[in-house]
């Protein structure tokens, strides 16, 4: 086996481990989208672990951020990025440790966007460690929604562009990014309160919140309504199906959905593709 289908082979492994949404749609793209769209998002995956992690002090995961942001922008030196991570090496996950692997394998042709859209992510995530994550108002909310999911739809958007010429809209693709973001914070509420942090706007209760992420899975629907390459299609409607099921699911009072009704979503997607 070459070292590029080893590292492959290896990036989905780490994407299966890291995201239970992504990787099932992510896997049923052909070949070359998923090397494409699997590297991309490792990438994006890597910082998002420093972000949240539990046991790295505010100033250490701004250091990191901003220090990765500055190494993306350049041609990327792995042995500056090791040695930066070197002190935590034993808290980061493997996801986080092997950026540069996941660099390597992302396609030439598109590398520079990966890097930038991370980039400006790691940035503006930072940004975000230094206010504490204070949401205060609806502006807040969309700004924090754009670095950490919004800008994930606007790569993929790129990746579309440049595969066979699928045009989409990016502002519909941030809302798409922010709607599953959204839905991620209506389940993750709890844990977010125990660890201090509150997502939602001053004077806004969950069912604002509901309204949000509803608002923005509308716009997901109409982003997917451009799209014409049956392959790209498939993986854009797994996790905006999954979104829209968990988002009922919580407004009926359930913590998430259980694994066969994740299971017979995306079979029920699968399906209907078939038969268009």
């Amino acid at each position: 086996m070459s070292n590029e289908a080893k590292l492959q082979k290896e990036a989905m492994h780490v994407l299966k481990l890291t995201s239970r949404t992504f990787y099932i749609p992510i896997k049923l793209l052909n070949p070359t989208l998923r090397k494409t769209v699997g590297s991309a998002y490792l990438c994006m995956r890597a910082i998002d672990e420093i972000e949240d992690h539990e046991d790295l002090e505010a100033e250490t995961k701004q250091h990191l951020l901003r220090s990765t942001s500055k190494l993306l922008q350049t041609d990327f030196d792995d042995v500056a990025y090791q040695q930066l991570l070197k002190p935590y090496e034993n808290l980061l996950p493997e996801v986080t440790l092997r950026l540069g692997d996941w660099l390597s394998v992302c396609p030439e042709s598109i590398i520079d966007k990966v890097k930038e859209s991370t980039s400006i992510m790691a940035d503006g995530m930072a940004r975000w460690v230094e206010k504490d994550w204070v949401v205060k108002t609806k502006e807040d909310l969309d700004e924090y929604t754009y670095y950490v999911a919004g800008l994930v739809g606007i790569m993929l958007s790129d990746i579309w562009e440049l595969y066979d010429g699928t045009i989409t809209d990016r502002d519909l693709a941030i809302g798409y990014g922010r709607g599953l973001q959204a839905v991620n914070m209506l389940r993750n509420q709890d844990e977010d309160a125990d660890r201090g942090v509150r997502f939602i706007p001053d004077g806004w209760d969950r069912n604002d919140m509901f309204a949000y992420a509803t608002a923005n899975l509308n716009k997901a629907d109409e982003y997917i309504e451009s799209i014409d390459t049956k392959n790209i299609l498939l993986f854009c409607k797994i996790p905006l199906a999954l979104a829209k099921s968990t988002l009922k699911t919580l407004k009926n009072g359930k913590e998430k959905m259980s694994r066969t009704e994740v299971e017979s979503t995306v079979d029920e997607i699968i399906n209907d593709q078939k038969h268009v």
